[in-house]
């Protein structure tokens, strides 16, 4: 898990997400275009953002949990039971950041 998370596509997203975010003031300055920001992260970024975020947190989790039905098939009932629990929890917690982002319109 630990070695999965140091792994340099892991790395190397959290830094162009770091660098997007530092860089985003300087180059949102009005006066580089006369009035018009560089970069615009409009509610509809955000809610790109989020709705790849769920489908790749969904993802990962069927995966998951798939694989370890494939193991034990005897506890795949409560396998199933937690994966759908996660899902609509990831889902609701999708719904919540959809419904801010588009607050901020």
């Amino acid at each position: 898990m630990i070695r999965s998370l140091f792994s340099f596509r892991t790395l190397s997203f959290v830094a162009a997400v770091t660098l997007t975010m530092f860089v985003a003031d300087f180059a949102s300055a009005q006066e580089a275009t006369g009035g018009r920001s560089l970069i615009d992260l409009t509610p509809a970024f955000g809610v790109g953002l989020v709705v790849i975020g769920a489908a790749f947190g969904i993802g990962k989790l069927a995966a998951a949990a798939y694989e370890s039905m494939a193991r034990q098939p005897e506890v795949s009932a409560s396998i199933s039971t937690a994966m759908i629990i996660a899902a609509a929890l990831i889902e609701g917690f999708t719904f919540f950041a959809l419904f801010i982002c588009w607050q901020k319109s």
